[in-house]
């Protein structure tokens, strides 16, 4: 029984997803993030329990990514659609009947949903990314989507909403999320093989910003942790070489 535990926390995680994409179709922004929230955390674990337990499969790996491509991939996807519907609600659209209408331009939120797939079949096949990522992470990069309506709902800043209420912007997220999910940055990956600062320096000051981030700008701490991840990889990357 115990090699099926990580396999029923990735099942957690999809379920998740399922959830949260049926919250997001219905501008339930805040319940699509907590779900959202709720299935990486179970990502997490899963692959922590199945190192911990000794459970580690080939199947395990492809429903790891299956699951994650609705938690990490369509959501988000779903969610830059429907922001950008919002901004810009009279966008062109093509009539198909008298009661469906499919708006163009914000379907390029569905291209974070098309190369989050793309990371997570090319993840599947390369050997190398053992200790290190290339490209940023899907669920890193759905915690930087879903962290817009958030920011929206709770932050109460006028400067911050402009900012994600310009169709440009948004634009110019869904193209950068596009290309840093398949990038070949080296990002390092938060895996612990002991518990030493020495070996472990860059995590740990990563977490510690991290938790000091979050308590002083809450939700709006979220894409500036991202931009410090890809940050600190980047020094890691010119100092070890």
């Amino acid at each position: 029984m115990i090699r099926y535990i990580p396999n029923a926390l990735t099942l957690l995680n999809l379920l998740c997803g399922c959830v949260a994409t049926i919250y997001a179709v219905n501008n339930n922004f805040i319940a699509a993030a907590i779900f959202v929230f709720l299935g990486i955390f179970f990502d997490f674990f899963d692959g922590f329990a199945a190192r911990k337990l000794n459970a580690q499969s080939n199947l395990g790996l492809q429903l790891d990514s299956l699951a994650d491509m609705v938690t990490s991939g369509l959501v988000p996807g779903i969610v830059m659609f429907k922001l950008l519907e919002i901004v810009e609600s009279d966008w062109g659209e093509i009539d198909v009947s008298t009661d469906i209408y499919l708006p163009i331009i914000p379907l390029l939120g569905l291209a974070i949903t098309l190369a989050s797939a793309y990371r997570l079949a090319n993840f599947n096949i390369d050997t190398e990314q053992q200790t290190f990522f290339k490209g940023l992470p899907t669920p890193a990069n759905a915690l930087l989507i879903l962290s817009l309506p958030l920011i929206l709902e709770f932050q109460n800043n006028d400067v911050i909403n402009a900012l994600i209420l310009n169709k440009w912007f948004l634009i110019g997220l869904t193209i950068f999320s596009c290309w840093i999910l398949n990038s070949n940055l080296k990002l390092f990956a938060l895996k612990f093989k002991d518990y030493s600062f020495k070996s472990n320096a860059s995590r740990y000051i990563f977490l510690i910003l991290c938790i000091v981030l979050l308590i002083v700008l809450h939700f709006a701490a979220i894409p500036i942790i991202i931009l410090l991840y890809l940050g600190m990889s980047i020094l890691d990357n010119l100092t070890n070489k």
